[in-house]
């Protein structure tokens, strides 16, 4: 019995730490799930990041110091529905 029992507490604490090893908190499952969160929210970080210099351009070509005529024509058109007389709306 006793040849038995510790060979066989060896093998179960040696499967314990190999499964926690792959799914504990700090396990390889873990590393690799965040990892690859970790690239999808860079790529979500590039898109937003355009996204707002796209905005701070804008902001900038509506600003009083920098002022973009067609852009502030096309946000009347957009905005207040402004067309010239001498237009045809086709919606």
């Amino acid at each position: 019995m006793r040849e038995l029992f510790y060979p066989s507490l060896v093998v179960t604490v040696g499967f314990y730490f190999a499964i926690s090893s792959l799914r504990g908190d700090d396990g390889l499952y873990h590393r690799l799930e965040a990892e690859a969160q970790g690239r999808i929210l860079s790529t979500e970080l590039t898109q937003l990041t355009a996204e707002v210099d796209a905005l701070r351009n804008r902001t900038k070509r509506l600003s009083d110091s920098f002022l973009d005529l067609d852009l502030l024509d096309q946000q009347a058109r957009d905005v207040l529905g402004y067309v010239r007389p001498d237009e045809i709306v086709i919606r």
